[in-house]
């Protein structure tokens, strides 16, 4: 296979920014695209050759295949990273890059299908040996009636889940706890289901109390060679949305982590996968564990695994789609200090965790021995309705768990970003837990304790209400700004009067 020379990055943000910097340590040209909302962003400023690709929305931009297409064909890219979100984990994107001459960055078409139907992955896992959570999965989802569940609940035992087959990100779930309630359950998951992914079918899964989700990340190539990079753990979530993430997990010790790892590479090894992926684990707080899920592309907390191993992935994933034989052994991978991450967004965690839209005016992300910041932003962006309002990922490093929260603690308090709300109080909030500080943070911890994680406002310290005053002051100055009709109000920021606000 000839050596990889022009990429299209068919993503937007942080990770597009990620990736044009892995290319540009090995000499492959970039292309970025851009919708008309990024048309000033980050990554298109920094890749080779910038390209827009339509209106704001996700539909007419960043998941209009065809028009991807075009532009890797029509500026002579040899492959296509598709990096997380969008189109990475589309079997038909992957189908229409290999189909269009190019290579794509990440697994086969066949194997993004097999585990994006997480019936059909349980059913490989159960073939290969790979532990499983206790459940139902139908064999025929047309002839599979409500009793059906009923009667397969009452073996598997309460509390259960019920869980979507086609899909992922928290949708589609619902917990059972009492039978009488299992019939409007299957009817609710099936319509949220239908209606995110396209898929009404729904299986049911063993409640697991005070889980922990442990990650694995595995990389395979072409040559025979699948190996994993250590675990993660990612229990800190909100309504199954990760948060924080770390490595090495503090649950495991040295032999269930050597099993859980083996077990990855197992499942990878068993539906043939190539690239990087990652293999997600529901674990028991005595240690033991099922698989969960396969994630078929890079993964949002990748810089955790790199900042322990030293392994850049992207870097690999390229060496992979190019055939190379990966350049390190099984052997030749250790686990260095430790890493934690923060998923730093704009959104208002007083309000619901909803997005804060507006204009960014200053964004100075923290410098120092072990931190690194995974963002898309710069001064002067905005933060719109239309993507996701993550900021980017903070991620530091130290020699043992305790250095890495202390670093994690400097970082968050250094990081200065002016003109939006961020949920870095209630970071800072969750890292200073007993059960955090402790490493018994399990998936159910944040939202069963979110009250106490929020802090009163008239909790908050002299200089944080001095800003507030200072935020209506110019909020006055701005809205009369507006109303007398200066070209400079603009209604999506936040300093602009709430009744001049629209969608």
């Amino acid at each position: 296979m000839p050596e990889l020379k022009k990429c299209l990055i068919a993503n937007r943000g942080e990770i597009a920014v990620r990736i044009i910097r892995a290319c540009k340590e090995v000499g492959i040209a970039t292309v970025a695209v851009y919708s008309e909302a990024d048309a000033r962003a980050k990554h298109v400023r920094l890749a080779d050759v910038a390209v827009p690709i339509g209106e704001a929305s996700p539909t007419a931009s960043y998941l209009n295949i065809a028009q991807l297409i075009a532009v890797a064909q029509d500026t002579n890219c040899d492959c296509v990273h598709p990096g997380y979100g969008f189109l990475s984990e589309s079997e038909a994107f992957a189908r229409a890059v290999m189909d269009a001459g190019r290579v794509w960055v990440g697994p086969a078409p066949e194997t993004i299908a097999l585990m994006g139907v997480k019936t059909e992955a349980r059913a490989r896992m159960q073939n290969a040996g790979v532990p499983l959570v206790p459940g139902f999965q139908p064999d025929n989802a047309d002839t599979v009636t409500d009793d059906d569940f009923i009667s397969a609940a009452e073996t598997i035992g309460y509390p259960l889940m019920v869980k979507a087959a086609g899909g992922g990100g928290g949708k589609g779930i619902r917990v059972v706890d009492d039978p009488s309630t299992l019939k409007d359950a299957l009817a609710s998951a099936r319509r949220e289901a239908q209606n995110a992914f396209g898929d009404a079918r729904v299986f049911l899964e063993k409640y697991i109390e005070h889980a922990r989700h442990i990650e694995v990340q595995i990389i395979a190539d072409t040559h025979g060679n699948t190996l994993h990079l250590y675990e993660r753990e990612c229990s800190t979530q909100r309504r199954h949305q990760k948060i924080i993430e770390e490595s090495p997990s503090p649950l495991l010790d040295d032999a269930t982590r050597r099993a859980i790892c083996d077990s990855a590479v197992t499942a990878a090894e068993a539906v043939g996968y190539v690239n990087a992926g990652t293999v997600e684990f529901i674990a028991t707080p005595a240690g033991d564990f099922y698989f969960l899920e396969m994630n078929t592309r890079l993964q949002v907390e990748h810089p955790v695994t790199e900042m322990v191993t030293g392994v850049d992935l992207v870097q690999a994933q390229f060496a992979v789609a190019g055939g190379q034989a990966l350049p390190f052994t099984q052997a030749e991978i250790a686990q260095h200090g430790h890493a934690i991450e923060c998923r730093i967004y704009a959104e208002d965690a007083h309000n619901n965790f909803l997005p804060a839209i507006g204009t960014v005016h200053r964004f100075s992300p923290p410098e120092g021995a072990g931190i690194r910041m995974d963002s898309g932003l710069q001064s002067g962006d905005d933060i719109t309705i239309h993507y996701d309002p993550m900021i980017g990922k903070l991620i530091t490093h130290g020699r043992t768990r305790d250095d890495a929260i202390n670093r994690m603690r400097y970082a968050l308090q250094a990081m200065v970003l002016l003109g939006t709300t961020t949920n870095v109080d209630f970071l800072l909030a969750l890292l200073e837990t007993d059960a955090f500080l402790n490493g018994t943070v399990d998936t159910g911890f944040v939202d069963a304790h979110l009250h106490s994680l929020l802090p009163d406002a008239s909790e908050l310290p002299d200089v944080a209400l001095l800003a507030a005053a200072l935020h209506d002051l110019h909020m006055q100055n701005t809205t009369t700004r507006a109303i007398v009709g200066d070209s400079d109000g603009d209604v999506y920021s936040p300093w602009a009067r709430t009744d001049t606000f629209r969608l």
